[in-house]
């Protein structure tokens, strides 16, 4: 009797530490491939309110006005960053003043060996570099991203060279570039460096405006290719989006930064690694709702 009596007690005892002590708020079962994976940096760290649960891995709000951190998951943690690349390739490409007009040819080297993605875009297509911008911004094409560098003077690699030297000017501690459309897992980044990145990159009118155009269309001779943006929520009528760029790999998971205007409150929003092809967007809205429910009761 005393055996079964002390067996009882010791499972309430356990059962009442799992309520006092939860699991951090940052731990997240989504990315295994990432906390097996020791070439990436991992920390925990930061505030995510408990009423707020997000499936992305690793992310981030920030006030653009006073800097202030309002949300926080690991975001310190180093992960690939996939198409937000394209944010740094276009600030390098527009920071040297190249002629946005001047024709650019889709040529094989800009066709991905890496992951073999799909692009409408075939060889020989010619385009504006206007348009190329436009396109990598909007609907994310990696051709063009790979053409924007190789037409960059002194080519690609002058490019990605100029990248990775305007990320150590803004402070970006943890970011690196290995090429221009983020189809290299080493493309890899920070929550935290990532809004400083966004914070750059809203100087730029274009990029603001590509980013968050909702479709384009571009002629192949007499052929017309309507492209769409690959963020849902600038078609959303109740989001206003001044600033966007989503991105996919395998190793990154689905991505997402934007620059939003939530409940009269200009915010940077990381979302990094989330799984399913909806999470991000998911969690975009659990964020939106938070600060509007935070902002009616103050």
């Amino acid at each position: 009797m005393t055996i079964k009596y002390s067996t009882a007690a010791m499972f309430i005892v356990l059962f009442t530490g799992m309520l006092l002590f939860p699991l951090p708020a940052g731990y997240s079962k989504s990315s295994n491939h990432f906390y097996s994976n020791q070439q990436y940096l991992h920390y925990e760290n930061g505030h995510l309110p408990r009423d707020l649960h997000l499936r992305s891995a690793s992310a981030l709000v920030k006030d653009q006005q006073t800097g202030e951190c309002l949300i926080l998951k690991d975001a310190e943690t180093v992960l690939p960053i996939a198409s937000i690349t394209k944010l740094m390739t276009a600030m390098v490409i527009l920071d040297v003043k190249m002629k946005l007009n001047e024709s650019l040819t889709i040529d094989k080297s800009d066709i991905d060996r890496i992951r073999h993605s799909h692009s409408r875009l075939s060889v020989g297509t010619k385009l504006t570099r206007r348009e190329a911008l436009l396109i990598a911004l909007m609907a994310s094409d990696n051709r063009c991203a790979h053409a924007l560098g190789r037409t960059y003077p002194g080519g690609v690699n002058a490019c990605i060279k100029a990248m990775n030297s305007k990320a150590r000017q803004l402070g970006l501690t943890e970011t690196r570039f290995e090429d221009t459309t983020g189809l290299s897992s080493r493309n890899v980044s920070s929550a935290q460096d990532l809004a400083l990145l966004m914070e750059a990159a809203y100087e730029y009118n274009l990029i603001r405006e590509f980013s968050t155009s909702r479709k384009a269309t571009i002629y192949k001779g007499r052929r017309a290719m309507e492209f769409r943006n690959t963020n849902t929520l600038v078609r959303n009528p109740k989001w206003d989006i001044g600033l966007s760029k989503t991105g996919y790999i395998d190793e990154a998971g689905r991505c997402l930064v934007m620059q939003a205007n939530v409940a009269e409150r200009p915010v940077f929003i990381v979302l990094l690694d989330s799984q399913g092809k909806q999470t991000r967007i998911g969690d975009a809205n659990r964020i939106k709702r938070w600060l509007e429910e935070q902002a009616s009761v103050q």
